[in-house]
């Protein structure tokens, strides 16, 4: 299962939502399970709650994505560079052929796009 985990989903798993901190923990002990956050997204997240990019960038189960130049070419062609570097990383690839999943607390950001959603909202 491959999740990548939008700002909103970022700055929950800091205020210790239950949903998100699921995820983490699974990524870390589950093989199959990888969570993904997006620069530019961590940038943000870090803006609402200072800190959350430094706590989830020390987490093993997190993979970091750098703002590389395919990806930098994608965001530029959006309003928002958190929600476009997300929608990038969700893209498939020849390691994940059937894209992933991103993982969110806002899904109406997502409403029309084409990602599959995964809310973290009880």
């Amino acid at each position: 299962m491959h999740i990548v985990l939008d700002d909103t989903a970022m700055a929950a798993a800091g205020q210790g939502n239950v949903l998100a901190s699921r995820l983490i923990h699974r990524a870390h002990a589950q093989a199959g399970w990888y969570l993904y956050a997006p620069t530019c997204a961590l940038v943000e997240a870090d803006r609402a709650r200072p800190g959350t990019a430094e706590h989830l960038a020390a987490l093993p189960g997190v993979a970091v994505l750098e703002l590389d130049l395919p990806a930098a070419l994608a965001v530029a062609q959006h309003d928002t560079w958190a929600a476009a570097h997300c929608q990038y990383a969700a893209q498939p690839t020849p390691d994940r052929p059937d894209g992933a999943v991103i993982a969110t607390t806002a899904p109406a950001r997502w409403i029309g796009e084409p990602v599959h959603v995964l809310v973290l909202t009880p």
